[in-house]
């Protein structure tokens, strides 16, 4: 059976937990294992967040090692520094270059890392980098498309999670978690299949 362990993080408020929801749901809809281990911070919005999901994995424990995971996905630059000993030497690392400054850096007390430091340290680790940043979500009906939708229809366009169900298995639970949105979600997700590039250019 293909098997898939994800490993992702970010800041409280960005909606990491819910994409992991929504790939478990697509993957129970499959009949496919699948275990979803979740880690908040103290600070409701702007905590750090992370999640360990593994897909098409029976019998094994929810956590991933370090080394471990296939793919990582981090929705905040500082954030996935976090998630860089946890990349299998040529596993993927999906950024979505968000920008939340900590107190420590607001009182000029803490340094925020650059994007090309973050990229450096990526690469460094022997993980396959993409980048996208908060200007590449489109723009539905005057308000930008919500980016964890938008970052988990980048995330489909993996192999690795192709081999588990087709992006169109994924939109279906996009469209069904929120029936009064569907059409936006819906958009921002194909927005996100359609998006992906490689590097920090």
């Amino acid at each position: 059976m293909t098997t898939c362990d994800l490993l992702m993080v970010g800041v409280g408020g960005q909606g990491v937990l819910t994409i992991g929801d929504l790939l478990v749901r697509t993957a129970f809809a499959a009949d496919l294992p699948a275990s979803f281990c979740p880690t908040k911070g103290m600070a409701q919005r702007g905590g750090f967040v992370k999640v360990e999901l593994r897909l098409g994995s029976a019998g094994v424990g929810p956590r991933i090692g370090e080394h471990g995971a296939d793919i990582v996905v981090a929705m905040e630059r500082s954030e996935a520094l976090k998630g860089i000993p946890f990349v299998k030497p040529g596993g993927s690392f999906l950024l979505y270059d968000h920008v939340w400054e900590p107190t420590g850096v607001q009182l000029g007390v803490d340094e925020y890392p650059s994007l090309e430091d973050a990229v450096g340290a990526i690469e460094t680790s022997g993980g396959h980098l993409t980048v996208l940043r908060p200007t590449d979500r489109p723009v539905i009906d005057g308000i930008p498309a919500s980016a964890n939708v938008f970052l988990l229809g980048a995330l489909m366009t993996d192999p690795r999670m192709r081999d588990l169900f087709a992006p169109d298995d994924v939109e279906r639970t996009v469209a069904g978690r929120w029936p009064k949105a569907a059409e936006a979600n819906v958009e921002a997700f194909r927005a996100g299949l359609s998006s992906t590039r490689g590097g920090a250019a």
